[in-house]
């Protein structure tokens, strides 16, 4: 826990330094806390107490020294980072992509409910029936936000994007940048099917989507090649199923914005798991 705490707290500080994404600012003597810093926090909270940002704050400064700041404090500058959170993971996330030497890159998403089904009506984090979404996997319904990973074929999220639950899958692979290195692989399952898509991501990027075909595609795949897509798309299954064992039972949060930069700390958090950090 203490060697992951220091890599994750250098790789953050050097990247800052050196590209300084939007929002953060140099370190002064006047602060109590540099933002990468903050960043470590969030992060140690959602790697290692299930996003509990109290204690994480509390084992950083009862083992690291670190100075506190109140919780209201803290929260505002976790927020005030949430821009620069983002970036820096693309930036970790294109890192990866340049050397995933497969060059194959899985695209699925999953649902993350931010209550049960039965206290919608009561619920006041999220609201509105854009939320409302059907998981097809499952075969079940929910409510609170559709997560669309791009991960490598070894299980490395370098992707996400954190649409509301109702949208439909090719609308929420239209907030991703899908910006894959030439020559490189997409698969995807059958409810990313658009041709016209298809052809157009292929034509600009030099890389090519492989999607999984229903029986009445127009587009059959040979055999062999279906069960390549199948085969390979299992190693998403397993991503996320090891990143919801992450999350608590409920995430705490108390504001929508705040529900969604814990989902995406513990994505973060995932992929820096992932790569050894």
């Amino acid at each position: 826990m203490r060697e992951q705490t220091v890599a994750m707290y250098c790789l953050l500080d050097d990247i800052i330094r050196f590209t300084h994404p939007a929002n953060t600012l140099p370190a002064t003597g006047s602060r109590r806390l540099r933002d990468a810093q903050v960043l470590t926090t969030a992060l140690v909270a959602t790697r290692f107490f299930g996003g509990n940002l109290v204690m994480a704050k509390h084992y950083m400064a009862q083992h690291w020294g670190q100075n506190r700041l109140d919780k209201n404090g803290f929260t505002r500058r976790l927020h005030a980072l949430a821009d620069a959170l983002h970036a820096l993971f693309a930036l970790v996330g294109d890192w990866f992509k340049q050397r995933h030497p497969e060059a194959r890159h899985v695209l699925d998403s999953f649902p993350v409910a931010v209550c049960h089904n039965t206290r919608i009506p009561r619920g006041k984090l999220l609201t509105g029936k854009a939320y409302h979404g059907r998981c097809a996997s499952k075969r079940s319904w929910f409510y609170g936000l559709k997560v669309p990973v791009v991960a490598t074929s070894t299980g490395v999220p370098v992707e996400f994007h954190l649409p509301a639950g109702g949208e439909s899958k090719q609308a929420g692979r239209r907030g991703l940048s899908l910006d894959l290195p030439e020559g490189s692989v997409l698969y995807t399952d059958a409810g990313y099917t658009d041709y016209v898509t298809e052809d157009l991501f292929n034509e600009a990027s030099g890389s090519q989507q492989q999607t999984a075909r229903g029986k009445n595609s127009k587009r059959p795949h040979h055999p062999a090649q279906s069960f390549l897509i199948q085969y390979l798309r299992k190693s998403i299954e397993t991503t996320f199923s090891q990143l919801t064992a992450r999350f608590p039972k409920q995430i705490h949060a108390v504001t929508a914005q705040g529900f969604a930069l814990k989902i995406a700390l513990f994505i973060f958090a995932h992929t820096l798991h992932q790569a050894g950090l």
